[in-house]
């Protein structure tokens, strides 16, 4: 069985999000996405490891070999639990090459039997990112052409409250 591991903090998921983990659903046998802590951010995220399982799994659910996990360590260390052939990452321009690299250099160090594929985004979501999502809807804007839309309205309700606070 080939699987594959779609990380990220998808905090939270986004349609771009979306368009890898669907696309490498269709390429590959298994598909984990694993919810990660980005240590940087550790203290920033608008939405808990828990809560953003969740939304992935109410936008996955339709694909059957997609399963959604957390992992608090080194990437490199879960693929090797795993089995995984290798990590996904989407790109959205060359700006996110130079990071995702380095990032893939440093796994196949840590880890000699995993790859990573890169996938680029779909041009309507190039500028697309959680980061994006967040500060348009804390400015009051619609983001439904931005996020699944089983997740908008939970989104919506957290990024606002926590604006008007």
């Amino acid at each position: 069985m080939r699987t594959v591991i779609c990380p990220g903090s998808f905090d939270p998921i986004t349609l771009g999000h979306l368009d890898i983990i669907t696309r490498s659903s269709k390429m590959f046998d298994k598909v984990i996405v694993l919810v990660m802590t980005n240590h940087l951010k550790k203290n920033s995220y608008s939405f808990s490891a828990e809560e953003r399982i969740e939304m992935i799994k109410l936008c996955t659910k339709n694909l059957p070999n997609v399963e959604v996990d957390t992992y608090d360590g080194l990437l490199a260390d879960y693929a090797r639990q795993k089995n995984a052939i290798a990590i996904v990452k989407g790109l959205r321009a060359v700006s996110d090459f130079e990071y995702e690299f380095q990032q893939a250099l440093i796994n196949k160090e840590l880890n000699g039997d995993v790859d990573t594929v890169f996938v680029t985004t779909r041009a309507e979501n190039m500028y697309l990112s959680s980061s994006v999502v967040k500060h348009i809807c804390s400015l009051g804007a619609d983001i439904s052409k931005f996020v699944p839309p089983e997740v908008a309205q939970k989104i919506t309700q957290r990024i606002r409250r926590g604006v008007e606070k």
